[in-house]
């Protein structure tokens, strides 16, 4: 059985001893279809209005993103921040604004309405259609597996998808509520990716924060669906810990991180054995690691970039993942397993990883959940982790599979 100890869920920093009651959830409710909501275990962010776009050109992300946080400053903006979502592929282009007049209050779990339940609308009647059907999704681990088994690459992450369409408009306002308040603690987010489109989750990673010289990382990797019955749950968190198949998938992205922050630091930590986190759909084997800069200058968005992607979602060799995925999967991944969040001019910020999620346009919503596969993965298990995954946001819809 895990202890105490090896628990975590997401806590946020400390804050005043009495915050304004409704101050975070008010942003909540005032969100609309268009408008910027994220919500992290540090802060909720809401922005609505005129915002400067971030251009798509030839210059390196960061570049684009610094030169439009200097023309807000020169502007007379206070305080500007970026904020949107970055596509898995890195050369494509990012949804990425900074608004005018963004709102700012403390995390959900600040504020003790995040306990009230979510008014009841109506429930949608949603055909669901799976991209690619279960069947082939199972044969495309199986043939990973294969391939590793030859020593082509040692880890790959396989997605798969469920579009839904609704006979009504989607209420993203309610989903949003949902989602939220079935998470509080976790990073929950409603962004705009183009007229009509909306990119909305509940992810449990962080992929990287920055804090003046302070940096945290919390890769996730290996997992299992949680039980509504209390001493089934325990047992399975207890397996996940104790799975030498599962360990071997964490450590291997733990350790991407680590190569990929050390540059950076003049001090990491890396916990040597992983902690457990848990949503309200899943646990996950969890690493948080910490370290200080070396420079000052090096914004959270340059190290979100220096670590995308981990092999918590595409695998290793990157390379080599990246085309088996190009290969197996019969669609684009577009911003899932990519990147949201926000950063400022002076370089803090907070990025995560864009799982638990859908794209949501007119009357669609297209779901997305992955699985690391490994030369010990059975296709059975995979379809069913994925199946697991699709839970957070089926749930938020009132559909099932």
């Amino acid at each position: 059985m895990p202890t105490a100890s090896q628990v975590a869920t997401h806590s946020p920093p400390a804050g005043p001893a009495h915050p304004a009651v409704g101050a975070a959830t008010s942003l909540l409710d005032a969100y609309t279809p268009g408008s910027h909501f994220l919500a992290t275990p540090g802060r909720t962010l809401l922005a609505h209005g005129p915002a400067r776009q971030v251009p798509h050109d030839g210059r390196p992300l960061e570049e684009r993103v610094n030169a439009t946080l200097a023309e807000a400053c020169a502007a007379g903006q206070e305080s500007p921040l970026v904020i949107g979502a970055i596509p898995f592929d890195h050369e494509a282009q990012a949804a990425l604004s900074v608004p005018t007049a963004p709102r700012v209050a403390l995390p959900l779990t600040s504020d003790p309405l995040i306990a009230l339940p979510v008014g009841v609308s109506d429930t949608a009647d949603w055909r669901i259609r799976p991209v690619p059907e279960p069947g082939v999704y199972g044969a495309g681990v199986a043939s990973a597996v294969e391939r590793m088994w030859r020593g082509e690459f040692s880890k790959v992450v396989l997605a798969r998808t469920l579009e839904l369409t609704s006979r009504t408009s989607l209420d993203l306002p309610t989903m949003l509520q949902r989602l939220a308040r079935r998470d509080p603690g976790g990073y929950t987010f409603a962004l705009p990716t183009g007229p009509g489109r909306t990119l909305i989750g509940a992810s449990p990673e962080l992929l990287v924060s920055r804090r003046g010289r302070q940096v945290t990382a919390n890769p996730l990797a290996g997992s299992t669906p949680r039980s509504p019955d209390l001493a089934e749950d325990v047992r399975r968190a207890a397996a996940l810990l104790e799975s030498a198949k599962d360990r071997h998938e964490h450590a291997v992205v733990v350790d991407a991180v680590h190569q990929s922050l050390a540059p950076h630091c003049t001090e990491l930590t890396v916990p040597a054995r992983p902690t457990l986190i848990r949503t309200a759909t899943m646990w996950h084997l969890s690493t948080t690691v910490t370290g200080t800069l070396a420079a000052s200058d090096t914004s959270a968005l340059a190290l979100a970039c220096a670590l995308h992607p981990t092999p918590a979602v595409c695998g290793t060799p990157t390379m080599t993942a990246r085309q088996v995925i190009a290969e197996t999967e019969p669609f684009d991944r577009g911003f899932f397993t990519g990147m949201v969040g926000w950063g400022d001019a002076r370089g803090d910020g907070e990025w995560v990883v864009t799982i638990r999620c859908a794209e949501a346009e007119e009357r669609t919503l297209r779901l997305y959940a992955g699985a690391g596969v490994v030369a010990a993965s059975e296709p059975e298990a995979e379809t069913a982790e994925t199946a697991a995954k699709f839970r957070t946001f089926l749930s938020a819809v009132g559909a099932e599979l």
